[in-house]
């Protein structure tokens, strides 16, 4: 069936940006669901045989390379659709990559939250402290959460930037590799927009 009448734009608008809304909540359930499997891994850890543990890991790291692939095929020359998901790209490379072992972290960088990441951040002392997380715990979560600030477009401190240069890791690196090339490819993709309208 094909209607005579065009929708106006703005209903068109409006559809599409419900779309976008909604594709957006079930990309997020799908990732906080792969978020969930992987810090429920992590808390068993010690009730797994390491066999166990590896595969599940595999398993689930699996699961968000084939979720990286569908996001990447979705926003493929749809500017609007990678402006939406760039950060939840990052993440999901950040925890495919290795970088980025903290599920929390991946959740809140992928949701673009911030302001969350700053308080976890602000936690992090005390968690020490009363001996929630361990001492090492700290320096990789925080430079998880500085990492994923500055790929946010947040400002980080000179003393954050230099904890980053002094903590940073091969994984982290490669990342930052990674992640750069991932922009790189959405501005080309922008660019090619632009030209062909």
């Amino acid at each position: 069936y094909q209607s005579n009448h065009a929708l106006p734009t703005s209903k068109m608008a409006s559809r599409g940006s419900k779309e976008t809304d909604k594709l957006q909540k079930n990309l997020e359930d799908q990732l906080d669901r792969l978020m969930v499997q992987l810090k429920d891994l992590e808390e068993l850890k010690e009730d797994l045989d390491e066999d166990e543990y590896q595969e599940t890991k595999a398993e689930t790291i699996e699961q968000l390379k084939e979720f990286q692939q569908t996001l990447s095929k979705m926003t493929e020359g749809d500017m609007s659709l990678v402006d939406e998901f760039g950060a939840m790209q990052l993440a999901i490379q950040a925890a495919v990559s290795d970088a980025f072992k903290t599920p929390e972290v991946i959740r809140l960088f992928a949701k673009k939250e911030p302001g969350q990441l700053r308080e976890r951040l602000a936690e992090m002392d005390r968690d020490v402290k009363i001996g929630k997380i361990s001492e090492e715990q700290r320096v990789e979560q925080k430079v998880e959460i500085l990492t994923a600030l500055r790929k946010l477009g947040e400002q980080i401190s000179p003393e954050e930037a230099n904890f980053l240069a002094q903590n940073g890791s091969a994984a982290l690196d490669e990342f930052e590799r990674v992640s750069g090339e991932l922009s790189d490819k959405a501005l080309a993709a922008a660019a090619s927009q632009v030209k062909s309208s």
